[in-house]
């Protein structure tokens, strides 16, 4: 993402380019209003990751423009980024070039902050890292206030702890989350709040009936809509993803929910009844007690496979976030015949580029 890119005073302009496109791919089966949530135009990221680039007694931060890996492009300052993350740019760089075991062969620099100023700082090298390394890193995270992981090939060394915890605010609501270094989160905390207030209004109140959720990640979504719902089933593959999902329940105080690790072909797989697993049984997960009037997925860039799509075809109610919209619009053929799109909307997470984050709502056709 060139610097030349970031210009907050075209961003309603690019935003605006979006939303016509989008509306413009979804016509086929929504022609109604559509939903749009902007982003503040700068200090939006709560996460970044650069190459370290050396140059003899020299270093600093690099990203490549599309297609050009041989020509980096130094950034000394990253303005989409929260304003912790550029200070702590700024110290890191500056205790790596005065320390030579910090400095030694490091390649790459990422950072992890909330809302909360908590931050966490990964340093990724080609060589291993000894006692003596950690000692410095450890005078460094003292100095910054942030934790510190190191990692190399099959090494990993954290000082403090490999994770921060969030507050997000959504309607009225303080929901709390742990963001585990190296796990899928989302970057943009204030469009973030923005999407799960927009999911729990189009939920509404079902009480009385239960949801399914695919691919949960760390309860995202998961925390904003538990109480919209008797139970809630929820499945995720990741086991890090899992851990931490399990942690925001107890410490967001949900007890209705229950969480698979298994993935959606699998669990497709169960409720078809064509096989028993036992991560359910382990878990005490009884399909036939649920009465699910309500299915939430929030699949990768590739979108839903036949498989899945074929599952979400028997649900009452449909709540889709996707991250691109083209897949987005090839699983929207493919539910045409049993759902018609009631609701959409677009989430700028990612400003200044081609990104479109979008939420549709179908509902089954009588």
């Amino acid at each position: 993402m060139p610097l030349s890119t970031f210009q907050p005073d075209r961003y309603h302009a690019l935003l605006q380019a979006k939303q016509q496109h989008l509306a413009e791919l979804l016509q086929p089966f929504y022609q109604g209003p559509l939903a749009i949530h902007d982003s503040p135009p700068l200090g939006f990221r709560m996460r970044a990751e650069f190459r370290f680039w050396q140059d003899g007694d020299d270093g600093w931060y690099a990203m490549f423009p599309k297609g050009q890996p041989d020509s980096p492009q130094r950034i000394d300052n990253f303005p989409v980024a929260a304003a912790q993350i550029n200070r702590l740019m700024q110290a890191v760089r500056d205790a790596v070039l005065q320390q030579p075991l910090l400095k030694q062969r490091l390649f790459q620099v990422e950072f992890l902050c909330s809302q909360k100023r908590e931050a966490l700082v990964t340093l990724i090298y080609h060589r291993p890292l000894d006692d003596a390394w950690q000692a410095e890193a450890t005078a460094l995270a003292s100095r910054l206030g942030c934790h510190i992981i190191g990692r190399s090939r099959r090494q990993k060394r954290v000082i403090g702890q490999d994770y921060i915890d969030e507050t997000l605010q959504v309607m009225g609501r303080s929901l709390h989350y742990r963001q585990h270094e190296g796990s899928f989160t989302q970057p943009n905390a204030a469009v973030n709040e923005k999407m799960l207030a927009w999911a729990c209004r189009q939920a509404g109140d079902s009480s009385g009936r239960d949801l399914l959720e695919l691919y949960c990640g760390n309860g995202n979504f998961t925390v904003a809509l538990a109480d919209r719902f008797r139970r809630v089933l929820a499945t995720e593959i990741s086991k890090t993803s899992v851990q931490a999902a399990r942690h925001n329940f107890a410490a967001n105080g949900i007890n209705n929910v229950q969480i698979a690790r298994m993935s959606s072909e699998d669990f497709t797989i169960a409720l078809n009844g064509e096989r028993r697993f036992r991560r359910l049984d382990d878990e005490g997960i009884v399909l036939a007690e649920h009465d699910f009037s309500t299915v939430l997925v929030d699949p990768p860039r590739a979108g839903l496979d036949d498989g899945t799509l074929a599952l979400l075809a028997r649900f009452e109610r449909i709540i889709y976030i996707s991250c691109n919209p083209h897949t987005l619009v090839a699983n929207l053929a493919q539910l045409a015949g049993s759902h018609q799109v009631l609701a959409a909307a677009l989430f700028d997470q990612f400003p200044y580029t081609d990104h479109i984050e979008t939420g549709v709502v179908l509902e089954k056709r009588n």
